[in-house]
């Protein structure tokens, strides 16, 4: 009992130390937070004008208060997730992967928590940024328990965002640059992964193929979770969450392992 004690007490620590370091960085801060206000408006400025050109109102099942909000969350948690690529590319190449491959904590683990204590304070922030530009667009929305589940699918999102970042991260064990892999990773989320609108947009054979993949449970999952509240429907993106997370999970383990043993024949 006291081992697991003392181990969670490390990586609390970890997050802690995270959390610390976001509230000093005022001017990134800022910066972000008028990039997601510019980007809201110019979302709502493109649906208002989609919503007038068709004279429907709704489109794809959503009303225009939905596709808003539904891009508030979606957006948030997009600008809310760091660059695992920065952080590994840089560990690998100036050495500090060897000493921090042998600290009596979980490398994985230790990225993880790291993580999660930035995201956390950076969706926070997006959130009520969105939130006060949604309310003062739009009104105060009537999500019932759409804010909390939100926060329940979006724990497993998040996870799934981290495992499939840091195996492009860990692409590093073996390729110079990652930042390509990267890029391409975000291209993929923004649009079959949901960010740029609601997956019923697209043609069925699109979403077909979107259904069987992760993206989908990153961005979709928690976003259409929040506008469109179903408790059924969030036990089904649950599981899915829950999937894609052992078998991602288990190909990242793998991967790692296969890193820290080239690392170890090349490296000595």
């Amino acid at each position: 009992m006291n081992t697991i004690l003392l181990k969670t007490a490390k990586y609390v620590s970890v997050g802690r130390v995270t959390l610390n370091n976001q509230l000093v960085y005022i001017t990134d801060f800022l910066v972000r937070s008028i990039f997601l206000v510019i980007i809201l408006y110019i979302f709502i400025q493109l649906w208002s004008t989609t919503f007038d050109g068709e004279g429907l109102p709704q489109i794809a099942g959503y009303s225009f208060e939905q596709i808003i909000w539904y891009l508030i969350f979606a957006e948030s948690i997009t600008m809310a997730c760091p660059s695992m690529s920065a952080k590994i590319e840089e560990e690998v190449k100036s050495g500090d992967v060897a000493y921090k491959l042998i600290r009596p904590v979980s490398y994985i683990g230790f990225h993880f928590v790291s993580y999660l204590g930035e995201v956390a304070f950076r969706l926070m922030i997006n959130l009520l940024i969105g939130g006060i530009l949604g309310f003062l667009v739009l009104g105060w929305p009537e999500f019932g328990l759409g804010w909390l589940g939100f926060l329940i699918v979006a724990i497993g999102a998040l996870s799934i965002n981290f495992i499939m970042n840091m195996m492009v991260a860990l692409c590093s064990f073996w390729v110079e640059e990652t930042r390509g892999l990267e890029f391409v990773y975000h291209k993929f989320l923004f649009t079959i992964g949901g960010m740029l609108m609601p997956l019923e947009v697209f043609p069925v054979w699109l979403q077909q193929i979107c259904s069987w993949l992760p993206f989908q449970a990153i961005l979709y999952f928690p976003a259409k979770t929040a506008v469109k509240f179903d408790g059924g429907m969030m036990l089904t993106m649950l599981g899915i969450q829950l999937i894609w997370i052992m078998v991602l999970g288990g190909c990242l383990m793998m991967m790692f392992r296969k890193g820290v043993n080239k690392l170890n024949v090349n490296g000595g």
